[in-house]
């Protein structure tokens, strides 16, 4: 009987905190494989058109990207239901792609400056009035690369 009796004067054992380290990584390598980064907040509708013959761009650091649109229908009171376009985070006019283009020049490296690429986003539904004069603006600033952006599918879908 003498095996069962409390021992006067232990106190409860410590908890261990060996393995404390090995749950923190594995929480934080799952916060980083789960985290989507995004580059811009979209504010436009963009489902894109679907192409059968599609390349994809190898290298993302040598892409700017303009998209095209009609907002989203929580920004529509605030910005119209008409064609937009989208610089960055904000929504544009034409007139302001000269500037755009010419800060994403000045910040990239200046031996990407000729082999950068400007991708087109534009929503399948945007008349094509807007993406001419976005043509042309391009063209004023010698910003001859242009790239469309779509999806793979079938063309007929």
């Amino acid at each position: 009987m003498s095996k069962f009796k409390k021992k006067k004067g232990s106190q409860t054992p410590e908890i261990s905190t060996a393995s404390l380290p090995d749950i923190v990584f594995m929480l934080l390598f799952f916060f980083m494989v789960a985290t989507v980064m995004r580059d811009n907040d979209l504010l436009l509708q963009n489902a894109l058109p679907k192409a059968d013959q599609v390349t994809k761009l190898e290298k993302k650091d040598r892409v700017m990207f303009i998209y095209a649109g009609k907002p989203h229908e929580r920004y529509q009171s605030r910005f119209g239901s008409g064609d937009k376009i989208q610089l960055n985070d904000r929504l544009s006019e034409v007139s302001d792609i000269r500037n755009f283009v010419l800060a994403e020049r000045a910040s990239r490296n200046p031996e990407l400056e000729k082999v950068l690429t400007t991708a087109l986003k534009v929503d399948k539904d945007t008349k094509m009035g807007i993406i001419g004069d976005v043509k042309q603006e391009l063209r004023k600033i010698e910003q001859y690369k242009v790239n469309y952006t779509t999806q793979k599918g079938s063309v007929l879908e």
